[in-house]
């Protein structure tokens, strides 16, 4: 009986050493371009769509400056008349005439300086837009390394549990544990298996989603970013934070140049009520008139005009009220839009701030804490001096330790995203 005990002990000790942890067997096959945030970033700028349909305002509105100095176009007018009176000899007659509207109060000037506000205010808008694609894809270029720190941490978990299942049944086969014992540590293998499927897809789709912000999905092949989150740590001063903020936001830039197009308008508006001049030139020719009655010969008439329109639309004031409505609507919004960026510039301030003492508490030896306890309850449970529930336990808690880790760690990051993006400053690199 004692040599029958011995022989399963050497057994199970030379199968346990065989049963070294090994890496799970996970589909992670896919085509994978390598690429850096830098090189990404570039990418961003010259290939996302959605920024590229926005340039083209710029465009539409220089094209608008362009077609804003044109002249209104003179008229030519040509008749021709024939009294019918063939029997008496009355003749015909031929007419043309050049008329053009001559335009008084600046009009056109007044036009020029709206398209050419305009214009400005578009390339501002364009840049407010750059600077929000920008964070946002470098939110989602930390989120794609996040979720691959996470299925790597749900894919080690897998392989301990996995390799345990394993010695487990080894065990049961010697008569070390009995077969409930065996068959829960597979289900809990089977389980983290689960979550390590689901915690791929995750990881892959965030891939998906870089390839549509740098506008190359390609079918066959996935953008593998690189970088480390750890590199974030930055150190700023409030004030000048919001000094920046007011120097260098985009969108603060816009709301001043619509306070520009706002004034434009209402001078547009006031032109447009100042009368315009029509200037006519004609010629008229007669042909010869050749009856016995009243012969006369063939004539030409040149005639000039000036035509003086009756504004009486000038009594409805609506859209000059609408003009000045706007342009006040346009200076609260302005100030409304200073208020905000103090705002927001100080709320990323204080999110950075508690993002970052939740970094260093991590880095108090939290991480390397549940580490060993995990080791400690796996090499204990390999042994027979634990359970199997406590090897769990430990497992779970070294999981959520790391997973807490790494969401901390992308905190931190989008953190610093927002709170650069919110000062109008721009030095991630990583």
């Amino acid at each position: 009986m004692i040599k029958n005990i011995k022989y399963k002990w050497v057994a199970l000790t030379i199968l346990l050493a065989i049963a070294t942890p090994s890496n799970a067997q996970i589909d992670t096959l896919f085509g994978a371009i390598k690429i850096k945030y830098p090189q990404f970033l570039s990418l961003v700028n010259k290939n996302n769509l959605e920024y590229a349909a926005e340039k083209f305002n710029v465009n539409i509105a220089e094209a608008n400056v362009e077609a804003s100095r044109v002249f209104p176009d003179p008229q030519i007018t040509i008749g021709a008349n024939d009294n019918g009176q063939h029997r008496m000899q009355m003749g015909y007659g031929f007419s043309s005439e050049l008329s053009w509207t001559m335009e008084l109060g600046g009009k056109r000037k007044a036009r020029i300086n709206l398209a050419k506000s305009t214009s400005e205010l578009t390339k501002a808008l364009l840049e407010d837009y750059f600077r929000n694609l920008r964070a946002d894809a470098t939110l989602n270029y930390l989120a794609s390394l996040k979720q691959k720190e996470i299925y790597e941490v749900q894919s080690n978990s897998y392989t301990i549990l996995k390799n345990i299942a394993v010695t487990d049944s080894i065990r049961f086969k010697l008569g070390s544990i009995t077969q409930i014992d065996a068959q829960q540590s597979k289900l809990e293998s089977s389980s983290m298996l689960n979550e390590v499927h689901q915690s791929e897809a995750d990881w892959k789709t965030s891939l998906l989603q870089l390839g549509i912000i740098v506008g190359n999905q390609k079918a066959d092949s996935l953008y593998l970013p690189s970088g480390d989150l750890t590199k974030f740590d930055r150190l700023f001063d409030l004030n000048e934070l919001i000094t920046s903020a007011q120097n260098n936001r985009a969108d603060l830039l816009a709301a001043l140049k619509n306070k520009n197009v706002s004034q434009d308008i209402l001078k547009l508006a006031k032109a447009n009520r100042v009368l315009d001049l029509g200037l006519s030139l004609g010629v008229e020719s007669a042909a010869v008139v050749t009856n016995i009655v009243a012969p006369t010969p063939s004539s030409n008439a040149v005639s000039a005009g000036i035509t003086i329109p009756l504004k009486f639309s000038n009594r409805n004031k609506g859209e000059l009220k609408a003009a000045e409505f706007s342009l006040q609507q346009a200076d609260v919004l302005y100030q409304q839009t200073e208020l905000q960026i103090q705002v927001e510039v100080r709320k990323a301030w204080f999110n950075y701030l508690t993002a970052q003492k939740q970094v260093r508490q991590f880095n108090t030896g939290l991480l390397a804490d549940a580490q060993r306890i995990l080791d400690g309850k796996v090499y204990s449970y390999k042994r027979g001096e634990t359970s199997l529930l406590e090897v769990l336990n430990a497992q779970r808690t070294y999981n959520e330790t790391q997973l807490n880790y790494y969401q901390t760690l992308y905190n931190y990051a989008a953190a610093l995203v927002e709170l650069e993006k919110t000062a109008g400053i721009w030095d991630i690199n990583f």
